[in-house]
């Protein structure tokens, strides 16, 4: 995406030592630095005139000069339950994104999109099968908290949980990703647990192995779907590039260093992937790990041939895991009615306006998990 030199500076966009430059250069002391921060992330500001402690004259340079938030809400679709709330956004660009707020008893969880669409191509996946546009940038995965988080305030509640588990990679977007964790995390602005954050990723190794390193407790989910190679590489393209031998040696790293116990998702799809005979695969697969297994009946797409396995079976390859001392739940399957699978409701708008695009990159396979686009990523330990 090519920078226009007289867009405005988005302030999402920035570091917190970026922003202190930011602020120095308008002539103004460091303090003011914090102060803006605070708007921004504490007091989820999206007017500079709102920002009452900052002196006139700078919040009328920060008007000329930047932004404060950039995402425009196309469309909203809540569950029949009131307790799915799905959210489309229009980007600066014209494109557009999804992300899916969640209410539980005692958690208020937002889920994020990294990318416009998705290089993987994973067959069962609405994002996938519509191709991939670009990365988003840090400020434009962090707003998707600051808006449903400002939904949230009017009813005197907040945040409580974050997963990155919408549109894209989070591990192929490694550095804005990364970027919007150290901010929503930092305490002088939105100051949310580390713990209380989850990436999940199809098994991208070198991101894998990075975010094992980087000292941040955020939680893991892996997307495995299938418990050997040869089922796994015909859901999961990528995982013909990162077999099963490597990614759980990438998860045993993870779990190493960080004495964190992770997640296995596993979508189940009627006649696929949901035999005993496979149960039994995967329970010797995961033996002895610190993990768990999210079992989730698949959330089908539009015109998929595919059928979410029925309740019996599920119960059957539950009771199995667990017999064979395997920690797994089902998950409740939320918003169904309102299309809450990962970028359905932006693929049928994109279907509606006759604006379909091909996929620019089908499948894992002709995507360069190891380097952003214009810029190398530089994974530590990169096996690739």
């Amino acid at each position: 995406m090519t920078q226009d030199p007289e867009a405005k500076v988005a302030l999402l966009d920035l570091t917190y030592p970026q922003l202190q430059n930011l602020v120095l250069s308008l002539g103004e002391p460091p303090y003011r630095a914090d102060q803006l921060y605070r708007w921004l992330y504490g007091e989820l500001a999206t007017r500079f005139e709102d920002m009452h402690n900052l002196p006139q004259p700078m919040r009328q340079r920060l008007e000329q000069t930047a932004s404060v938030r950039g995402l425009t809400p196309l469309e909203e679709k809540r569950s029949s339950s009131g307790l799915t709330r799905k959210f489309l956004f229009g980007l600066p660009d014209g494109e557009t994104i999804e992300s899916v707020l969640m209410l539980y008893d005692k958690r208020r969880t937002v889920c994020l999109s990294t990318q416009v669409g998705c290089p993987l191509g994973c067959p069962f996946c609405a994002t996938g099968q519509s191709g991939f546009v670009r990365d988003l940038t840090p400020g434009e995965i962090v707003e998707q908290v600051l808006y449903l988080a400002g939904q949230l305030k009017e009813g005197e509640q907040r945040i409580s949980n974050v997963v990155f588990m919408g549109m894209g990679e989070p591990l192929i977007n490694y550095d804005a990703t990364w970027q919007a964790v150290q901010t929503l995390t930092d305490s002088r602005g939105y100051n949310l647990g580390a713990r209380r954050i989850t990436i999940s990723t199809v098994g991208i190794v070198p991101g894998i192995e990075r975010l094992a390193g980087e000292g941040l407790q955020v939680g893991l989910a892996v997307s495995l779907h299938a418990p050997n190679d040869d089922l796994r590489q015909s859901l999961v393209p990528i995982a013909r590039r990162y077999p099963l031998s490597d990614l759980l040696d990438a998860c045993r790293s993870y779990i190493e260093h960080t004495g964190r116990r992770m997640t296995f998702e596993y979508a189940l799809v009627e006649d696929l992937n949901d035999s005993l005979k496979l149960a039994r695969q995967l329970a010797h697969l995961l033996a002895g790990l610190l993990c768990h297994v999210n079992l989730i009946p698949l959330n089908p797409t539009a015109d998929s041939a595919w059928h979410p396995s029925p309740p019996d079976r599920v119960r059957a390859f539950h009771g199995e895991l667990r017999r064979l001392a395997i920690n797994s739940t089902v998950r409740l399957r939320r918003g169904v009615d309102i299309e809450a699978g990962c970028g359905q409701l932006r693929s049928r708008r994109t279907r509606a306006a006759g604006a379909a695009r091909p996929p620019s990159r089908p499948s894992g396979e002709g995507h360069d998990v190891r380097a952003h686009p214009g810029k190398p990523i530089a994974f530590r330990n990169n096996r690739t």
